[in-house]
């Protein structure tokens, strides 16, 4: 029996989708800006903030969480393209509809994972530190169960909400691009979790082994094998690199177009220079981005706390890098993705600049009211003081509103005519973060 075209489910609708302003701007911007900053500052009361109402800013647990719907989201629109939600109702339900259904779709999947997965099957038969029950047991107590188990699903959920994207955007779905949904999507899923679970067991299980008052030299290397070379044993220095790839990916997909990766005509040189590329890309914000704390601050010490100690300075660099991310995305879901004339080259320019003044004007403001507004600790490094928490949070909430909520309510669908399917990835578009026409 033959299978069901896929264009009856959701590919190809963000590329397709053609969204038009509802007024003239900068009207929807300031709208849907504003929804947006309401929304946040709601959810963030409810779920997050220590002084609302669930508590989950620990801050791990909130981390967690808070990762982890980041990557659903991404394994719901990128790697499955909607399905099994038919195309036709996809365009015809109500913005606010989809983004409830598929929203809840969302948070059961997350559950299930982290809950059923990591806690209830990980936990339980292969390694304690996913489990808090499991470490209860072996005499650690409540609170650091919770959150080293909460750090070790996290830190699985950094190489995920890596990997997921960067098989799209740098592989462009090869070898499986052709195959229809579900299979695609499941293949890809299995390929980017399998080389999650390596670089995990090569960057972060030493980490989880050394936790603890006699380290698990037996079953993790310890002490880990990079602390010379990075001055620290925590795992710190693997989430600077690993959020730096995270946020180039996004950045390489949206206000910079996939240049200068485009430019290739071959696919498979193309697609493995990208992959590659963005790595290379980010290791040196990695690396340049830990320098500059040193000129700014000063030299690191090893074996201090809070702002001179190497494992927090890893660790600003994602943070800093999270900020970035931020602007460039509002460039691209709100502001069509601003200049669109003038050469390759001189666009993602002003993009990048622009992106980067916003990103240093989010940093100077989150560290001076943040601990206002959203209940966090003041100052650069106290161990409360997560900015990634409150930054993803956010994304969360743009994602929502860009890829399920069709950037209503100040833009709605006009007819369009389809596309063939394939040609974003032939042309470099972005075929889940395409701005909003």
């Amino acid at each position: 029996m033959q299978s069901e075209p896929m264009e009856r489910y959701g590919e190809g609708y963000l590329e397709e989708r053609n969204l038009v302003q509802r007024w003239p701007s900068p009207i929807p911007q300031i709208l849907n800006l504003v929804l947006l900053a309401g929304l946040f500052y709601a959810t963030w009361w409810i779920f997050q903030d220590p002084r609302g109402w669930l508590r989950m800013y620990t801050p791990y647990v909130g981390y967690m969480y808070c990762r982890w719907l980041l990557i659903i989201f991404i394994w719901m629109v990128y790697i499955f393209n909607f399905w099994p939600f038919r195309r036709a109702w996809l365009e015809r339900t109500h913005p606010l509809i989809k983004a409830v259904v598929l929203t809840s779709v969302a948070v059961v999947i997350m559950v299930l994972v982290i809950k059923g997965f990591f806690e209830g099957l990980l936990g339980s038969y292969a390694m304690a530190y996913f489990s808090p029950s499991e470490m209860q047991k072996l005499g650690i107590t409540d609170f650091f169960a919770e959150e080293y188990a909460a750090l070790a699903i996290l830190m699985f959920a950094a190489l995920a909400s890596w990997l997921s994207p960067a098989w799209v955007v740098g592989m462009e779905n090869a070898p499986w691009q052709r195959e229809r949904q579900p299979v695609r999507g499941i293949t890809i899923l299995l390929v980017t979790f399998f080389l999650a679970t390596i670089i995990f067991f090569m960057t972060m299980h030493p980490h989880m082994g050394i936790l603890y008052e006699q380290w698990q030299s037996f079953a993790a290397i310890a002490p880990p094998w990079w602390h010379e070379f990075a001055d620290t044993v925590s795992g710190n220095f693997h989430v600077s690199w690993i959020m730096c790839c995270t946020v180039v990916v996004w950045l390489v997909e949206t206000i910079w177009e996939r240049y200068p990766f485009r430019l290739i005509r071959h696919d498979w040189l193309r697609r493995c220079a990208t992959f590659f590329g963005i790595i290379a890309i980010a290791v040196c914000c990695h690396f340049f981005l830990y320098f500059a704390q040193e000129l700014w601050w000063g030299e690191a010490v090893r074996g201090t706390r809070r702002l001179f100690a190497p494992d927090w300075r890893w660790l600003h660099v994602g943070e800093m890098m999270i900020f970035y991310l931020l602007p460039a995305l509002v460039i691209t879901f709100y502001f069509n993705n601003w200049p669109r004339k003038g050469s390759p080259t001189s666009r993602i320019l002003i993009r990048t600049l622009v992106a980067l003044l916003a990103a240093v004007v989010l940093y100077w403001l989150y560290y001076n009211t943040s601990h206002l507004f959203l209940g966090t600790q003041k100052g650069f490094s106290h161990p409360q003081q997560f900015p990634m928490i409150p930054t993803i949070w956010m994304i969360n909430i743009m994602l929502i509103n860009h890829w399920f909520m069709d950037n209503w309510p100040g833009w709605k669908i006009a007819p369009a005519t389809r596309t063939v399917p394939g040609d974003a990835a032939k042309t470099g578009a972005a075929p889940s973060m395409q701005a909003a026409e």
